[in-house]
């Protein structure tokens, strides 16, 4: 018999030149020590964004210890961009969170010689990456003087000389470069098919006008004229409209318009301002193109409060004029119908918004009574009577009511009352739709949902229903369209989304994706029961006892009285086989019945 030793000289290693990237966490003991679990959550998630990233830019990652990866690329442009991008992201994401709470990496890339073995890479080449990675910046990249002189002048990226590095296990010194990334426009290192493609119709962003009236407190007021607008030109089947979800994270910042663009995937831009006083209200509004950043149209409306609804009428009516966008007689007619001219109770109806998309119970309470006051004042207030719909539902679904029955007998009533006002409300069919779900009532569910979507083509949150109904429905396929439609109406992405992308997979048994999508949703909101039980359910299926234990110990920290009854009321499965998976998948974690 030949001994291993033999074996292994009879056979020549492989080698490969490599673009090497190599990343890790600054500070991970430190933030571990802090908080463990959360900090391994928020992890997960940022090896996810990058593993999604080195795949964009064509490399493969090789492998992944604790808190670091190791990705090879065949080319050093590949290599940097991913690094770069990467970054940026990162930063992006750690904008959700305190100082106490953010991961930042450190990123090197080497162009070297590697050895290739068992689907690993060794050898200096590694080495000097890894080495490189610790003279970075924390959320910055650090190269060699071989990746320099291979990519100089092919990137549009400035570099400054940190000199010649003696490094640790390597016998000679590493000239190496910081990576200058604060200065450099996103467009510098993205190939072009990551900007977003515009639609083939008219494409708009309506960004949150400013509040103008010297008064925090009317800050509803002018976010939900800005919402409005949204919701009206959303109506026009010839126009591509952003949600309000996407638009409104650029609220109170300084913005770069073509900037705006590129993110979301726009070809206009509205801007505008809103100033009250008294009975007096002044609306600025200019709509610009993002690719020139010139002005399409822009106008000052002096009006008293009574006649908010038709400047509302106007600023739509002017912008479908400028981007010489027809209307159908059916969406002439939506436009400019109202389904109240009662002012305060509109007004009490911005003001319940504000609280409902706090996702707080004492958020929801205050909203409810604000719907309640303004369908006081009009009880024909379709759109308040949607509204008030939403609030039981969201009460309902997050356990903040005693029993789970009544706040759905009530939404019900609430939607299928403002569908009967007004069979064209669009919101009405949408929320109608999501309660007969919960009343495991998959067709009618379909169905009006469907019908919602067909009155306001561009009803992200409509699509994020969709999904999420067909999910539920046994349709997981179709429910990651729907996923893929909001989501490109909403950039953004909120927990529902993630968590309806979480569900069909879990649907489809694809437990991973299901796991990185869930933790997504958690992360951005923690106190969201769904993506918890989701988890709960995934990781006692994949038999992971230890994070199965942790994350019982979370749910029942978000909802201590959670019980494996409440969950199946909530997970309305169609699919007997998928319903029983889920609730087994709870009892074998130890979740109590």
């Amino acid at each position: 018999m030949r001994s291993p030793g033999i074996l292994n000289s009879e056979k020549p290693l492989q080698r490969k030149l490599a673009a090497i990237f190599y990343g890790d966490v600054a500070g991970y003991s430190r933030l571990t020590g802090q908080d463990e679990e959360g900090t391994h959550r928020i992890l997960s998630s940022y090896l996810d964004a990058i593993t999604d990233a080195i795949e964009h830019h064509n490399g493969k990652v090789v492998h992944f210890a604790g808190d670091a990866v190791l990705a090879d690329f065949s080319t050093v442009k590949d290599a940097l961009s991913c690094a770069v991008d990467a970054q940026r992201d990162i930063k992006i994401r750690n904008q959700d969170f305190s100082d106490d709470k953010k991961l930042e990496f450190r990123i090197g890339v080497n162009l070297g010689d590697v050895i290739v073995d068992r689907n690993d890479i060794y050898g200096d080449g590694v080495n000097i990456a890894a080495r490189l990675e610790s003279l970075a910046d924390s959320g910055g990249v650090c190269i060699s003087g071989a990746v320099y002189d291979a990519i100089r002048g092919k990137l549009d990226l400035d570099y400054e000389f940190l000199g010649e590095q003696r490094v640790k296990n390597i016998a000679e010194p590493v000239r190496a470069y910081r990576v200058i990334i604060e200065s450099t426009p996103l467009e510098a290192v993205t190939p072009p098919t990551t900007t977003a493609q515009l639609p083939d119709k008219p494409s708009i962003a309506v960004l949150p006008f400013a509040n103008m009236s010297g008064d925090p407190e009317q800050e509803y007021f002018s976010d939900g004229i800005s919402e409005d607008i949204i919701t009206d030109l959303s109506k026009i089947s010839g126009l591509f409209i952003i949600s309000r979800n996407s638009s409104f994270v650029y609220k109170g910042k300084s913005v770069n318009v073509q900037q705006v663009g590129r993110d979301l995937g726009v070809r206009y831009v509205l801007e505008g301002s809103v100033r009250k006083a008294g009975n007096k209200v002044r609306i600025t509004a200019q709509l610009i193109d993002s690719n020139t950043d010139g002005h399409v149209w822009a106008e000052r409306f002096d009006r008293d409060l009574e006649d908010i609804f038709a400047v509302q009428d106007e600023v739509t009516q002017k912008i479908v004029s400028a981007l010489q966008v027809k209307l159908t007689q059916t969406e002439q007619e939506r436009l400019t119908y109202r389904d109240t001219d009662n002012l305060d109770a509109y007004d009490y109806l911005l003001r319940g918004k504000e609280y409902y998309l706090r996702f707080t119970r004492d958020a929801n309470q205050q909203a409810r009574q604000l719907y309640e006051k303004a369908v006081e004042l009009d009880p024909n207030y379709a759109t308040a009577l949607a509204e008030l719909a939403r609030v039981c539902v969201q009460a309902r679904n997050h356990g903040w009511t005693e029993n789970l029955v009544e706040p759905l007998k009530q939404a019900s009533d609430f939607a299928e009352r403002a569908v009967e006002l007004n069979d064209s409300l669009p919101q009405a069919h949408v929320v109608l739709g999501f309660i007969n779900m919960w009343k495991q009532d998959h067709e009618a569910a379909i169905a009006e949902v469907n019908q919602g979507l067909a009155l306001d083509p561009n009803h992200a949150e409509g699509h994020m229903y969709q999904a999420i109904i067909l999910g539920f429905a046994g349709q997981p396929e179709e429910s990651m369209e729907s996923v893929e439609k909001s989501i490109h109406l909403n950039p953004g992405s909120p927990f529902w989304y993630l968590f309806a992308q979480g569900n069909a997979y879990f649907s489809m048994g694809r437990y991973p994706e299901a796991i990185a999508a869930c933790i997504k949703a958690a992360i951005i909101n923690p106190n969201f029961i769904f993506a918890h039980l989701l988890l709960l359910a995934c990781y006692s299926n994949i038999g992971n006892q230890e994070e199965c234990k942790a994350e019982l110990k979370e749910c029942l920290a978000r909802m201590p009285e959670l019980t494996v009854s409440w969950a199946q009321e909530v997970m309305p499965y169609k699919d007997r086989d998928v319903h029983s998976r889920f609730i087994n998948n709870l009892q074998q974690a130890g979740l109590r019945e």
